[in-house]
């Protein structure tokens, strides 16, 4: 009776129940899986870039905003007044300034005395080395 069954199938049916319909569907599901676990990836991919992205923009939009903040600055009066008086020497009108030489010889006291000598002077003749800028050692 089984014979008679398949030889009463029409050609469709019996390719819809036979082993090479069986091998196709299997390979054709294999290729949508993959198919589908390729573009799950790309997906993944696309996400972590963005996310890449995003974090760069992030930085670059605080060092932005860094650089606005400097360029406020160096645009300020403060920012050029103080670059002509300490890189041009110069003053405003109505200042006077005050220049103060070094000289080469010239020593602060704490390095020119030394504490055996200094503890034997008094207070006051301390000052007076100091602001004659003479050495104890020389008198």
């Amino acid at each position: 009776m089984t014979k008679k069954k398949k030889k009463e199938q029409s050609p469709v049916g019996r390719f819809f129940t036979s082993r090479l319909f069986l091998i196709i569907a299997f390979v054709t599901a294999i290729l949508v899986a993959v198919s589908y676990a390729r573009a799950y990836y790309q997906d993944y991919a696309i996400r972590q870039e963005i996310a890449r992205l995003e974090s760069e923009v992030r930085r670059l939009e605080h060092k932005k905003l860094e650089s606005f903040e400097l360029l406020k600055y160096v645009s300020s009066d403060a920012f050029v007044e103080e670059k002509a008086r300490v890189e041009f020497n110069m003053k405003k009108p109505g200042e006077n300034v005050m220049v103060i030489a070094e000289q080469e010889g010239m020593k602060y006291q704490e390095e020119a005395v030394s504490e055996p000598e200094s503890s034997t002077l008094n207070n006051p003749t301390k000052w007076w080395y100091y602001f004659t800028h003479k050495e104890v050692s020389n008198i």
